[in-house]
């Protein structure tokens, strides 16, 4: 039998590394950015069309390279980071395996152009598939800019796979954040279809969290530092009030690299135990400095998973750093009750000399200057009889306010005046349902159970209803036709509200914001930073605007829905399942009745959008069979 193991071609092997390194244009501007700061780059900038899908371009002014290293770096496993296996223990840098410019190189049309500081002229190379198709001298900038055109443009099935340039650019700014957080002294630039996205300056960590996302961030943060033998931890937790009920802001950084550790995030919450509420989640952004020979950062291809030699330790400091950072900012309360909170001296103050009081006297204050006082006394033979009177003080202004109202009160003519005295009052309604005379009068019989069921009689025996999927299922069905036919009604507000998001979920707005406005929203100014809401659908609270739009783009992130009949399902499904009525919550018997009847006129009554059951119905004869 002849053999069948051959070695592959390198343009195979390279689509096939590609596979691992590049999953979407994300990967791209990841790998990209990262060598632009492993080349010592004090400004980089990064160009966008069609979420990456036509051109990903990087420029930076960083140290460059030579013609010989600019055809050099598209070869596999070529790299300047490491020369032995021992190296892999020691990384300082974002990139080693040099596999990413030959994976990129393989599957999309690549130009580049790069100049080193004692060199008159640079080089340009352009590539294509692997191949490259030029290369000559030109006239650049010192530094490098590489162009990354028609990704997937020779693997059509991987271009398929890839989602709307909305979610794809959502990545793109994902990666983009956890780059130009974890080096606050590089200016960030990002550009989308020629708009500014980001025009991050040089600052430091506070300041850079806070350019990115919104000036609101800043009073929310509690700074966190700690230094060990083990690992020195800084940056800054959010404070329990500000908790989410999404995850999106929540960061690990070890030596500037971004990670993601379930086991880490676990010591952060419980630090937070019993502080935040049900179903929420603190924001953090965490920068662990550790000796590179403790870890091993080449377990996973996109290099966002870390082995730790004493991930137990590490633990334990992280979650106790985070407890005193928060206590230490009179955050989390402190039990002690031989403590007096108000003879705290704030850490801003310890250092200051306190002032010596001062106290100014009036010495020519008289208190008795505008009062006089005389006594009269008659006394005669039969006994004495004194009589002590005092001068009135002058009367105030505002006693004037009241002349007259003694002998008004004892007309009958004034009194009318009073009686018919009329003040400005709200009718009280229900909060949750609209009540009508019929069902009012209603003959069938509701009660409430646990606060959780609504038990109702009908024919042939008895229905229990669960009132959360009930409401659930009239919500959605009203807010999918809303949006269907145009016809929500608004809630107009007599102050606009107004609302601060980051730039990831401004992106996400514009892409549900033609369907908001259909169930009911109206929006005066649009931000880059935020948005100004002057109407609310009629079913949604003023209260719970930003809490409901913030879990709206949480499941839009998750879902990424890219029809425009799946929005408009997923959001009429979201917004119905926030604003649906809770278990545990008490309703009147009117609201009882109206939800029964709102159930039954639906579409599918008897399942939830979530096809989950809504009702049971149980027979007379099955109630016989228990007795």
């Amino acid at each position: 039998m002849s053999d069948i193991i051959q070695l592959l071609p390198d343009h195979v092997a390279n689509q096939i590394a590609a596979g691992e390194v590049v999953q979407r244009p994300a990967s791209v501007v990841k790998e990209l950015i990262e060598n632009a700061i492993d080349a010592q780059a004090s400004s980089i900038k990064l160009i966008i069309k069609e979420a990456g899908k036509t051109l990903i371009q990087v420029i930076d002014d960083g140290i460059g390279m030579s013609a010989t290293d600019a055809r050099m770096c598209f070869e596999r496993h070529a790299t300047s980071k490491i020369k032995s296996a021992e190296d892999l223990f020691s990384l300082g840098t974002k990139g080693f395996r040099g596999e990413a410019m030959a994976s990129i190189a393989a599957i999309a049309h690549v130009e580049l152009k790069t100049k080193q500081k004692t060199l008159d002229v640079g080089t340009h190379i352009k590539i294509e598939g692997s191949k490259v198709t030029a290369q000559e001298v030109c006239v650049t900038p010192i530094g490098t800019a590489i162009s990354v055109k028609n990704l997937f443009y020779n693997i059509p099935a991987r271009r398929n796979f890839l989602k709307s340039n909305g979610v794809e650019l959502r990545h793109i700014i994902d990666e983009f954040h956890r780059v130009a957080m974890a080096h606050p002294g590089i200016r960030f630039e990002m550009l989308h279809n020629g708009n500014e996205v980001f025009n991050l300056p040089v600052s430091n960590h506070r300041q850079r969290i806070v350019n990115i996302f919104g000036g609101k961030m800043n009073e929310k943060l509690v700074p966190v530092t700690e230094e060990t033998e083990l690992v020195t931890v800084s940056g800054f937790t959010g404070k329990p009030e500000y908790a989410k009920r999404t995850r999106g802001e929540q960061f690990f950084f070890v030596n500037n690299r971004f990670i993601k550790s379930g086991y880490l995030h676990h010591a952060v919450t419980g630090a937070f135990e019993g502080l935040l509420k049900e179903k929420t989640h603190p924001s953090y952004f965490l920068f662990l400095e550790v000796d590179p020979k403790c870890i091993d950062i080449n377990i996973h291809p996109t290099k966002t998973e870390i082995k730790f030699d004493d991930e137990h330790a590490l633990y334990a400091i992280l979650r106790a750093t985070i407890k005193h950072s928060l206590g230490q900012f009179n955050v989390a309360p402190v039990l002690d009750f031989d403590r007096d909170a108000t003879m705290d001296t704030p850490y801003d103050y310890k250092n200051k000399i306190a002032a010596e009081p001062k106290i100014s006297v009036d010495r020519s204050f008289n208190p008795f200057a505008s009062e006089t006082s005389f006594e009269s006394g008659a006394s005669n033979s039969g006994g004495t009889q004194q009589t002590r009177s005092y001068q009135k003080p002058p009367t105030a202004e505002w006693e004037s306010l009241y002349a007259g109202l003694a002998s008004g009160l004892g007309e009958t003519n004034d009194t009318a005046g009073f009686s018919s005295l009329q003040v400005e009052d709200t009718e009280e309604t229900g909060s949750l349902f609209i009540e009508s005379e019929s069902q009012q009068t209603s003959n069938n019989v509701v009660f409430q159970l646990h606060r959780k069921y609504i038990v109702t009689t009908i024919k042939s025996g008895m229905v229990v209803i669960h009132q959360n999927r009930a409401h659930y299922r009239v919500l959605y069905e009203e807010l999918l036709r809303n949006i269907s036919m145009a016809n929500a009604v608004s809630q107009q507000l007599l102050f606009p509200i107004e609302l601060m998001f980051s730039s990831k979920e401004m992106v996400l707005f514009k892409i549900l914001k033609e369907h908001l406005e259909l169930t009911g929203f109206v929006f005066s100014e649009i931000k880059s930073t935020g948005l100004h809401i002057n109407a609310v659908p009629s079913v949604l609270e003023k209260e719970n605007v930003q809490e409901l739009l913030e879990q709206l783009f949480a499941d839009l992130e998750d879902e990424v829905p890219d029809s425009g009949f799946s929005q408009t399902d997923m959001l009429a499904k979201s917004m119905a399942a926030r604003l649906a009525v809770k278990t545990g919550t008490l309703m009147e018997e009117a609201q009882q009745q109206y939800l029964t009847n709102s159930l039954f006129a639906c579409t599918e009554p008897s399942v939830t959008p979530d096809n989950k059951p809504i009702f049971v119905t149980l027979s007379v004869d099955e109630f016989d069979k228990k007795f």
